[in-house]
């Protein structure tokens, strides 16, 4: 196995045992970028000189016994996150040139475990539905989904084991389905968006990518951490791993849910073949009348966090701002305070209803996207399937176990009770090992 191929934990092993340097990694997935990122165009921001001086740093770092739980592994931000020592331009011609004093809370946390921060992902504009540089590394013809666009394209092409997201309708999720690869939104609150430019504070999540649940594990550790700045966090909460040895022990609900209309045939399919065929404990079940309101009421408030958030923009220059945007943030001008409120009831009532589910299944399964990647590069698809789901903040996860009609990937949607994110990952891990 080529060390672009290796995961994080595989990584962190061998610069334990000295096998390795970090500067031999970092300098293996600067080769690969170097032929790879012409195609796929996931960056915005690389500095090699800075990443190769940080490697010499972790590798000297460790040979006199300073030793952190990511010293030497290289990750890739979102350029919605701020990076004290990289330009964080949120996609948009509006922040050319922004270069912020400190970092974002999560990624601190990084530096402080002796991670290196790689450099910036593309993301479309302000994190809405412009679409940036990136393509599918799958198949350059199709989109790699959005709003994490160049954070779910790096990691599915090697140039990088971890990244980090966001997702405030289905920019971790529908990516990662895209793509072939894991997205996990924790449950809102146990990620700060400290120093993350807000789509929606009710609504926006940082989330995690990687090729395998080890790696979502590792990462979660770090930055599932509370931050008394981020006013929404939830006090108190740890994050801790889980081992489940028997999935025969667990109890799926499987949910179509409101946007199951608005999926391919060939996902659908794939999906009741998966549910039918895996000989797991799972119910065929629907949701309460109440989610009827599901994706209407997810997309109010979220217009009313985009007027919120970028109405400035809108104002102040709306000449530099993509087409797209300048569309969704005019879409959101409209949003009524009788109609966010009502919305936010909704997602309350909707909550109550889970909470009844949960008390009889421990996880639900449900789809991750509409379909493949559209091979289309002016779209980053349909965000229906998570919408809904984010804004009752549920823990969620996307793992690439389905193909649509091109044999690309498709993700399935796994979702846990609130604040139990490590059993979603055990869950999860042995999903991945059947």
């Amino acid at each position: 196995m080529e060390l672009i191929e290796l995961n994080a934990v595989q990584v962190l092993d061998l610069l334990k045992k000295n096998e390795i340097t970090s500067q031999e990694y970092v300098e293996a997935l600067l080769r690969h970028i170097d032929n790879r990122e012409p195609l796929v165009g996931a960056w915005t921001y690389l500095n090699k000189d800075l990443i190769i001086s940080s490697a010499k740093k972790a590798d000297e770092n460790r040979r006199n016994g300073i030793v952190k739980s990511m010293s030497g592994l290289p990750i890739g931000i979102k350029d919605i996150i701020d990076t004290f020592d990289m330009a964080t331009e949120n996609g948009s011609k509006v922040c050319k040139g922004r270069s912020p004093s400190k970092d974002a809370h999560l990624v601190k946390l990084f530096r402080d475990e002796g991670s290196i921060i790689f450099g910036k992902c593309v993301t479309t504009e302000f994190a809405l539905s412009a679409p940036g540089k990136t393509k599918n590394p799958n198949d350059l013809e199709c989109t790699p989904g959005g709003s994490s666009s160049g954070s779910a394209a790096a990691v599915s092409d090697n140039m990088i084991p971890l990244s980090i997201g966001s997702q405030t309708g289905g920019s971790v999720l529908r990516p990662a389905s895209f793509n072939g690869i894991i997205g996990f939104k924790p449950t809102f609150g146990t990620i700060s968006r400290t120093g993350m430019s807000p789509v929606s504070y009710r609504l926006d999540h940082p989330g995690i990518y990687a090729r395998c649940i080890e790696d979502i594990e590792l990462a979660s550790s770090v930055i599932l951490s509370y931050d008394e700045n981020d006013h929404d966090m939830i006090e108190n909460y740890n994050f801790l791993k889980q081992t489940i040895s028997n999935l025969n022990n667990v109890k799926f609900a499987f949910i179509r849910g409101p946007a199951w209309e608005h999926g391919d045939e060939d996902m659908k399919k794939e999906m009741e073949n998966f549910v039918t065929n895996i000989n797991l404990n799972i119910d065929d079940i629907s949701l309460p009348k109440i989610f009827e309101k599901a994706i209407d009421s997810h997309i109010t408030i979220m217009k009313g966090g985009i007027h919120s958030s970028l109405g400035k923009h809108y104002r102040n220059e709306k000449s530099k701002l993509h087409p797209y945007t300048i569309e969704r943030i005019e879409n959101s001008i409209s949003v009524k305070a009788s109609e966010y409120i009502d919305a936010l009831e909704n997602a309350k009532n909707m909550s109550l209803k889970l909470k009844d589910i949960f008390e009889k299944y421990d996880a639900i399964i449900t789809p991750a996207a509409p379909g493949q990647a559209p091979r289309d590069l002016s779209t980053t698809g349909n965000a229906v399937f998570n919408g809904y789901w984010t804004m009752l903040g549920v823990p969620a996860i996307g793992l690439p176990l389905l193909k649509g009609k091109d044999s690309l990937p498709i993700g399935i949607q796994i979702i846990t009770p609130w604040k139990e994110d490590g059993k979603l990952l055990s869950i999860s891990k042995a999903l991945l090992n059947i």
